[in-house]
């Protein structure tokens, strides 16, 4: 039987113009993709209502377009999609591993800051520098979770990583693997993220897990992304896992840093695709720039 030709894909969220390290990464999805002989796919990533926009998305259609790339398949928005996400919370939750969080990020922080000063240590932070949720509703009784929702509480659902860790019992890895072919397996901690969060109570779910449900629906087998999304991996495999997904294949390409140091992005207000096309630089020209051919 024929193997299947690999799937990449390049997945945008359309809350600003692309900038350079999004050129970057859409690129070197399409080397890989051509190199290895397989298929790149475009999908956006729009759970966000509030900051996602149309005119957003015309201009991720704009900027690829520019820079000669072409995608195989029909486009996935994930907006259309909320149904399979909250499929697959239900069956997480279903296993007894999701639960209502009513703390604010106000809240977290000031329940750190006690334990900090009654311990006189400091509290654990994330990968991403945020503290570790230290689990104040964790314990909450069923019955107490559902009547504060049905009231109207702003909420959170999260995962309990200690229950879900438990769980799958085995250490958890993935593999990354290079251009040349070369493959390593890679130690998972998804330990070090705490308690994440999976949805709010106004999005049916989060980045983490409507990325891993629909790497898996689209037959993703090779995900290229920027470093800066390395350790987030930990938390994919472990909902991998725990909803019977395939692991695809990673690899991380480096991150492209202003004149400050600070990796690009659009929170900093790092300069467009548009606003460089707009000063006369050329597709030819940028990918000279970024190391392509």
């Amino acid at each position: 039987m024929a193997k299947s030709p690999p799937v990449f894909r390049f997945a945008p969220s359309p809350n600003g113009r692309l900038h350079l390290g999004h050129a970057l990464s859409a690129l070197t999805n399409a080397q890989l993709a051509a190199h290895l002989g397989g298929r790149l796919l475009l999908r956006i990533e729009d759970i966000d209502l509030t900051r996602c926009r149309p005119e957003f998305e015309q201009g991720i259609h704009e900027d690829l377009g520019w820079l000669g790339l072409r995608f195989a398949g029909e486009i996935r928005r994930q907006s259309e999609h909320f149904a399979d996400y909250r499929a697959g919370l239900e069956r997480l939750a279903g296993l007894g591993l999701i639960y209502p969080c009513f703390c604010s990020r106000r809240e977290v922080k000031a329940a750190v800051r006690d334990r900090e000063l009654e311990t006189g240590e400091p509290w654990r932070r994330d990968p991403d520098g945020a503290p570790l949720y230290p689990g104040s509703c964790r314990d909450l009784s069923e019955e107490e979770g559902r009547r504060r929702m049905a009231a109207g509480e702003p909420y959170l659902l999260r995962l309990d990583m200690a229950q879900a860790l438990a769980r799958l019992g085995a250490e958890l890895s993935y593999t990354v693997f290079d251009a040349e072919g070369g493959e390593r397996l890679v130690a998972a901690e998804p330990e070090r993220w705490g308690d994440v969060v999976l949805a709010r109570r106004d999005t049916p779910t989060s980045y983490h897990l409507s990325v891993v449900i629909d790497d898996a629906l689209q037959g993703v087998s090779h995900v290229v992304r920027g470093r800066d999304l390395e350790a987030a991996t930990d938390i994919h495999v472990v909902l991998q896992r725990l909803l019977d997904l395939p692991t695809p294949l990673y690899h991380f390409h480096p991150l492209l840093a202003d004149e400050t140091g600070q990796k690009l992005a659009k929170s900093r207000q790092s300069r467009s695709l548009a606003e460089l096309r707009a000063q006369g630089a050329s597709a030819d020209a940028l990918r000279r720039q970024l190391g392509f051919t």
